[in-house]
């Protein structure tokens, strides 16, 4: 039996990379690959994968909200992040929009073909590293306290810009930046101060005197 994969992720080095991985599994067909959010939504129904591969980090939408709005109008989908990002405020904002799976991008062959083959039993498949996180998050072995967050040069500029109600272009001419980057330093800030958007991200500073 063939299983239907499609990957969405604005990086073509990894698209090809993937696909270079899967070219000789024979079970295994790439019938879609896709750039961003809107490709995604505009081919998933015609190409009908039984799963998705979704990075997080897309140009147009965040791969959560994506997530949450395939899964809402394809129920069947079984959707696996794979992603840059290991912190565990991300993998269990993907599980609870509907995701089955959570891999980082430097996932081989065994693990990939081991993940789809868990999803398409209803599994959920996590990567080791992922896994232990998770553990020592839940056995209080890391905790981090909120008080003592600790944030880079280039995210204090933009936690500064956000406040200042820049949109994400203004932000990136601003500090000479594409606007790629500005997302990736917004989800930093999201991840690094429990926030779930743009205004939980200010509210949250305010509260550590974070801004400047």
């Amino acid at each position: 039996m063939i299983t239907k994969i499609s990957i969405t992720d604005d990086h073509k080095i990894v698209l090809k990379g993937i696909q270079s991985m899967l070219k000789d599994t024979k079970e295994i067909e790439v019938v879609g690959i896709y750039n961003n959010a809107m490709e995604t939504i505009q081919n998933i129904d015609k190409d009908k994968p039984d799963v998705l591969l979704l990075d997080i980090n897309l140009p147009d939408m965040n791969g959560i909200d994506l997530c949450k709005k395939i899964k809402n109008t394809n129920e069947k989908l079984k959707i696996i992040a794979i992603s840059n990002f290991d912190e565990i405020s991300f993998v269990k904002r993907m599980l609870n929009n509907g995701a089955s799976g959570y891999l980082l991008k430097n996932t081989d062959k065994l693990e990939l073909l081991e993940a789809f083959k868990t999803v398409l039993s209803d599994g959920q498949y996590l990567q080791k590293d992922i896994q232990r996180k998770l553990l020592s998050q839940t056995l209080g072995q890391k905790k981090k306290s909120s008080l003592f967050t600790k944030l880079t040069r280039r995210e204090k500029e933009v936690l500064n810009a956000i406040a200042e109600e820049l949109t994400t272009q203004e932000i990136a001419d601003k500090l000479f930046i594409s606007s790629k980057t500005v997302e990736t330093h917004r989800m930093n800030l999201m991840s690094k101060l429990g926030a779930k958007n743009s205004v939980g991200i200010i509210k949250t500073a305010i509260e550590q005197g974070l801004l400047d």
